[in-house]
């Protein structure tokens, strides 16, 4: 090969997502996050790695209500291994296809765009890593179904190299 770098190049290009939440916009039944996640839900999740294989394994019990216009979600995380976690949303709408969110491991604020059934988060996560923190992105999908059962795919990269997914599986209670 003449210029590895260019290969790399193209394979990271290619890697890429097209997917825009625009061309979901006709899907049903409509996503509304604050009526979504209004109450009490619950979800379970898992995290594969860049080769595909499971590394953690969660349940999550959220709360979800309005405080002063935002909707706030208390998550607790319980991890197989017994690990707690908690993270705390609080998410402003914008207008009714954006919304900003905030948390204390969230670097910066998440922008999230929302059409039809659909809504894509974009963010910086600051995870534990080791002795310390990692900032990772986050690119993050989530689809409802006329169940009510909410469908969560989230790529984690650093430096735009892929370094797993997380799958997520929302039902309100």
């Amino acid at each position: 090969m003449k210029n590895p770098l260019l290969v790399l190049v193209l394979f990271l290009i290619s890697g890429c997502s097209n997917m825009s939440v625009e061309q979901y916009r006709d899907s049903t039944p409509q996503l509304v996050l604050e009526d979504y996640f209004l109450g009490e839900t619950k979800a379970w999740g898992i995290f594969q790695n860049r080769s595909g294989a499971i590394e953690r394994q969660f349940t999550v019990d959220i709360l979800g209500k309005m405080v002063d216009g935002n909707l706030v979600l208390e998550e607790d995380f319980i991890y197989a291994d017994g690990t707690l976690d908690r993270r705390v949303w609080t998410i402003n709408k914008i207008d009714d296809q954006h919304y900003e969110g905030r948390a204390s491991d969230v670097i910066g604020h998440a922008t999230g765009h929302v059409s039809g059934n659909a809504l894509n988060w974009s963010y910086t996560l600051d995870l534990p890593y080791k002795n310390g923190t990692i900032e990772v992105q986050f690119d993050d999908w989530m689809f409802l179904q006329p169940d009510g059962v909410l469908l969560n795919k989230a790529k984690m990269t650093k430096f735009g190299f892929y370094l797993g997914e997380v799958t997520l599986v929302f039902q309100r209670k």
